[in-house]
């Protein structure tokens, strides 16, 4: 899924775009759709890395060589160096940074967004954000609890289910149209649009970040 961010192309956010216009129509909902090129820079993490890796140098050498001070010094210096050269590169840090770390950061990117976007301020409180973190690997559909109170758990797994395999078989526009097709029909159901009543709260388009 690293490659997610760079597959949805214009075309593709287009497609996204009119999918959840489409599904809008039908209900007094508000679909938001974003996609992350990363939920964190995870500069915090490289850097504990790179330093541990510093003060760990001394204590390794000691015990397997025979070296004097000054070179285990000068050793310290060129480890903590390369490896905070190395995870200057995103790619690396997001290599060498934890699922668990990444699954938490994620998951507050989005939890973040979705009060960010005015997700928990909308008319009814039935704001659904679709939330994709391309270098976590990380899918979340977060419904406010206008919609939560009335929907079982399960149907918000099975969208998330079914973007990751789209996503995994890199078709991402397309996994992002039908998963928007189906919370709009979800939706529809619960809060259907009646004439006269329904406003475009907020913007349709993919946000990409």
């Amino acid at each position: 899924m690293g490659r997610t961010y760079d597959m949805l192309d214009e075309a593709g956010r287009k497609r996204v775009a009119a999918a959840i216009a489409d599904a809008e129509q039908r209900t007094t909902g508000e679909i938001v759709c974003i996609v992350a090129r990363a939920a964190s820079e995870y500069r915090s993490w490289a850097l504990f890395l790179a330093a541990s890796a510093g003060f760990a140098t001394p204590g390794v050498l000691l015990l397997t060589t025979g070296w004097g001070a000054g070179r285990i010094w000068l050793a310290q210096i060129i480890v903590t160096a390369l490896l905070g050269g190395i995870l200057a590169w995103r790619p690396a840090r997001l290599a060498l940074t934890p699922g668990f770390l990444k699954r938490e950061r994620a998951r507050e990117a989005a939890h973040r967004q979705f009060a960010a976007r005015g997700l928990s301020a909308t008319s009814g409180r039935t704001g659904v954000l679709i939330f994709l973190a391309a270098g976590e690997h990380y899918v979340e559909v977060i419904a406010d609890e206008g919609v939560a109170s009335c929907v079982e758990e399960a149907a918000w797994r099975t969208a998330v289910d079914d973007l990751v395999g789209a996503i995994q078989a890199e078709r991402v526009a397309d996994g992002l149209v039908a998963v928007v097709t189906r919370i709009g029909a979800i939706l529809a159901l619960h809060h259907p649009a009646l004439p006269g009543q329904k406003e475009n709260e907020l913007a349709d388009h993919v946000i990409l970040l």
